[in-house]
């Protein structure tokens, strides 16, 4: 794939992968994406994953024809990204390898050696001269570990934008680019907002017109719409207007309530109801829509004087990823000590600016009347606030 002029893409898919990180799913498999900038001087950025060393090694070779790179530039540390270098090391000895300090310390751990007679550090600020191609580098600590270099080509005014801006799924899938780049984004780089912001703030005073990620595909047309949803995201603002009802039941009582819940907010005109199954449902998935959606309920039995486990896990993955900036209802089932509000409450109160409804929802075994006028209370609640 040819990007610009001299800026080619020698990524590889990937399709066999089930899980990204040992966590994630990939239905759609993942992209592990790497370039090579053809000038007076050639600098290849980032490798790809241990397992497509020798399809990028061809990738490569295509685009060189009979000339060799004179540099390797690595972004990010992470193995799907730096598993080759020691390959590239081999094939072209002379080629210096341009990173940050950090970088090299962390290739001292994956390999057991910094590459001392053949390294160039860089830092925030620094430039690389090609030929006509003047690479800048922009220092993105924690976006999403502490190495990360972004680097910006002030000749086709492209960012690499290392893990930013990436997305679950193979370049071949047809796909929305907004529902994977959500999942990926809260999941793997949410708890780091701050950083993100950081770099954003860098990023605007540069002429973007290209994107080109380590994950997912080459950015190149609305810009803004990206950018825009990295703001929201990163910034832990409302993306969508809505509300998300995530339960979790046993015996079927809890799960009626939150559909009884979910009616009623639909009839009372809420614009987006999601109701998720957390004992079921891809728990990514949950927390993607916790971070999208403005207003969140969350529905349990009590469990051993608590709440139910899939629920504890979801509060410590929205808790992990600073959840803010919210409005949370809490209903509860118990048959004999209903603990599982307090206990919810009490996970929560770290969060910032958490606003909790007047309302909560309190049934002993299964619903009762009283219980259905309690809902009735906070669909109405929710739907005015």
């Amino acid at each position: 794939m040819q990007i610009t002029k001299d800026i080619h893409y020698i990524g590889v898919n990937d399709h066999d992968i089930d899980l990204f990180e040992g966590q994630y799913i990939v239905e759609n498999g993942m992209a592990y994406n790497s370039y090579v900038i053809m000038d007076d001087k050639i600098a290849v950025m980032d490798t790809v994953d241990t397992h497509f060393g020798s399809e990028w090694m061809q990738n490569l070779k295509k685009v060189l024809g009979i000339r060799t790179p004179d540099y390797l530039i690595i972004q990010h540390m992470e193995p799907d990204h730096s598993a080759n270098i020691d390959v590239f090391v081999k094939e072209y000895p002379e080629a210096l390898i341009v990173a940050s300090a950090p970088a090299f310390n962390m290739m001292r751990q994956f390999f057991g050696t910094d590459y001392a007679d053949r390294r160039q550090i860089i830092k925030d600020g620094d430039t690389l001269a090609l030929g006509a191609h003047t690479l800048q580098f922009v220092a993105a600590p924690m976006v999403h570990w502490p190495e990360v270099m972004v680097t910006y080509d002030t000749l086709d005014k492209v960012l690499f934008s290392a893990d930013g801006f990436g997305k679950f799924g193979a370049l071949d899938a047809d796909e929305d680019w907004a529902c994977e780049a959500r999942r990926y984004y809260f999941g793997i780089v949410g708890k780091y907002g701050m950083q993100v912001q950081n770099l954003l703030k860098k990023a605007t005073a540069l002429d973007i017109q290209t994107i080109c990620p380590l994950h997912g595909p080459i950015l190149k047309e609305n810009l803004e719409y990206y950018v825009n949803l990295y703001q929201t995201w990163s910034s832990y603002g409302v993306e969508s207007e809505g509300v998300m009802i995530a339960y979790t039941s046993v015996y079927g009582n809890t799960k009626a309530a939150a559909e009884l819940l979910a009616k009623k907010l639909t009839e009372k005109g809420c614009p987006k109801v999601v109701v998720a199954d957390l004992a079921r449902e891809d728990m990514a998935e949950c927390v993607e829509d916790a971070f999208r959606y403005g207003k969140l309920v969350l529905a349990t039995t009590t469990y051993n004087t608590e709440m139910f486990p899939f629920m504890r896990e979801f509060i410590n993955e929205l808790v992990e990823r600073s959840y803010q900036n919210r409005t949370i209802a809490l209903m509860e089932n118990g048959s004999w000590a209903p603990m599982a509000a307090k206990a919810m409450r009490a996970k929560l109160e770290v969060c910032k600016n958490i606003t909790f409804t007047e309302n909560t929802v309190q049934i002993r075994s299964s619903m009762n009347e009283e219980n259905k006028a309690q809902i009735e209370a906070l669909a109405e609640e929710l739907c005015s606030a």
